[in-house]
């Protein structure tokens, strides 16, 4: 089998996954009080800043707390298979990847929030702080910024 980069997999996944943009998800919001807003970044990532409401669930237990009987198990989470779940992560590639897999464990209302939070934050959408703070523009801007080191580029060509 051919070795798949990791945007080769969010490529072949993103077409059977909804994709919505940042005031879509706005939209939904006003309108559906019962939304499930899922954020699947790594609980650094949240307690620096997220969508007020949202819930963090790292992806890397995503499965066992979409379920029952598991100490990551969140009884919130298992009960939203029919709610309308927005997957949530920095660039809105993880998001695909959480989404596709919350289509197979039975959600039926998913979509990923395409841009991630980088797209959030450009498009002027309010984040908070672990205090329930608002943070500014700009310090989201910093944060979201690429910090790829040259050791993570990999070999030339």
């Amino acid at each position: 089998m051919k070795r798949k980069t990791f945007e080769d997999l969010i490529a072949d996944l993103a077409p059977h996954v909804q994709e919505i943009f940042p005031w879509d998800v706005l939209d939904e919001m006003e309108s559906n009080p019962d939304i499930v807003l899922l954020d699947v970044r790594c609980p650094i990532e949240f307690q620096n800043m997220h969508i007020e409401n949202s819930i963090n669930v790292p992806r890397g237990v995503l499965e066992t707390a979409c379920d029952w009987g598991y100490e990551q198990t969140l009884p919130e989470l298992v009960e939203a298979r029919d709610k309308r779940v927005v997957v949530i992560c920095r660039s809105g590639k993880r998001s695909v990847l959480a989404a596709y897999t919350l289509q197979l464990l039975g959600y039926k209302n998913v979509a990923s929030l395409k841009t991630g939070l980088r797209g959030w934050n450009d498009s002027e959408q309010e984040l908070v702080n672990p205090a329930g703070k608002k943070v500014d523009l700009e310090e989201g801007d910093i944060y979201f910024q690429e910090k790829v080191r040259p050791e993570q580029l990999g070999p030339r060509s």
